[in-house]
């Protein structure tokens, strides 16, 4: 936007507030819309402010900040709507007097009982959403700073509800939760589960381990095949892993080749030995991809609770020196 303008502290921090209450909406589409809506609101002073969401050639209102106004679910034809012109322009539209602006639907507008809007293009990654939309029942209501204020509101409120619209809550937990190449949980989870775990076995006195495995060989895939053998091999190191635990185990994919495994509920420590014999014997087994032999070997370290160590970062330690040992001896 043209022109110099200095917002006031208390717009300052009504902008601060909103986009962290933005944030912690997360995925929840409607309460973001609610928010932003009812904080435009009050932020530009506004009689009222409205969201509406582009679907196919049409604009939808979705949120209202005036829960009198019965709009929600009205549709708009992008073609020749002031909403519509937004998004092909991709800049915030002021219409100072509806009555006068060949812009806008001068039916719709007083039926809402407007006489000014400003309407704002939110927009992420060039993929336009919708608009939001500030009026007032008085002509020339807003002021530059106003739009100034919206514009550096709708960057943020059009990534939350990108992400909101794209992804649904147990996706986006997926994706922030599990390796993407193997499926299985990643270095975060494990860390979560491992420190349940252990709480869990102060509490009750149980035995478990924590098995840290390498697979031996990816480099020399990775160098003689290239890395999409080396995925391959990786995907079926995984899934010959999950083959040798039970349902109450956690196995994860900690780094490039590492791999860790969380065995619970161990009435004899000695049973983690037999896990072990279990993974050689079964990753051992001939992988062959696009005719090619490939050699997919487990070297492993065991850690048992309290025996070996009592903290989190004892036990991984304890466990990687192990593993490191195993892989040492068969060199």
């Amino acid at each position: 936007m043209s022109g110099k303008y200095q917002p006031t502290v208390e717009q300052l921090l009504s902008v601060i507030k909103t986009q962290t209450a933005i944030v912690k909406l997360g995925l929840d589409l409607n309460s973001v819309m609610t928010v932003v809506a009812q904080q435009a609101k009050t932020i530009i002073e506004a009689d009222g402010a409205i969201i509406e969401l582009l679907e196919a050639d049409e604009m939808v209102v979705h949120s209202v900040s005036d829960s009198n106004l019965s709009l929600l679910g009205h549709r708009i034809k992008i073609k020749n709507s002031l909403s519509g012109r937004c998004i092909e322009e991709k800049e915030i539209l002021y219409s100072q007097n509806t009555e006068i602006d060949p812009r806008v639907d001068v039916i719709a507008c007083r039926y809402v009982g407007l006489r000014s809007m400003a309407v704002v293009p939110l927009i992420h990654c060039d993929e336009p959403l919708g608009v939001l939309k500030i009026y007032s029942h008085k002509v020339k209501a807003f002021a530059t700073g106003d739009l100034q204020l919206l514009e550096l509101m709708s960057e943020l409120i059009a990534a939350a509800m990108y992400h909101a619209t794209r992804f649904g809550t147990q996706e986006l937990y997926r994706m922030a939760t599990q390796d993407g190449l193997t499926e299985l949980s990643n270095r975060s989870q494990f860390l979560d589960h491992f420190r349940r775990c252990l709480a869990s076995a102060q509490s009750t006195q149980n035995y478990f381990a924590l098995l840290m495995i390498d697979m031996d060989g990816l480099k020399p895939i990775n160098d003689q095949y290239g890395h999409r053998v080396g995925d391959a091999a990786l995907k079926e190191f995984a899934q010959r892993l999950k083959m040798v635990i039970r349902t109450q185990d956690h196995i994860a994919r900690i780094g490039g080749d590492e791999f860790a495994i969380i065995l619970t509920q161990l009435a004899d420590p000695e049973q983690s030995l037999t896990v072990v014999d279990r993974i050689n014997d079964t990753c051992e087994q001939d992988f062959i991809f696009e005719n090619k032999n490939l050699s997919i070997r487990a070297s492993t370290g065991i850690a048992i609770y309290p025996t070996h160590a009592t903290t989190v970062e004892e036990l991984l330690e304890y466990a990687d020196q192990q593993m490191y040992l195993s892989k040492r001896s068969k060199k």
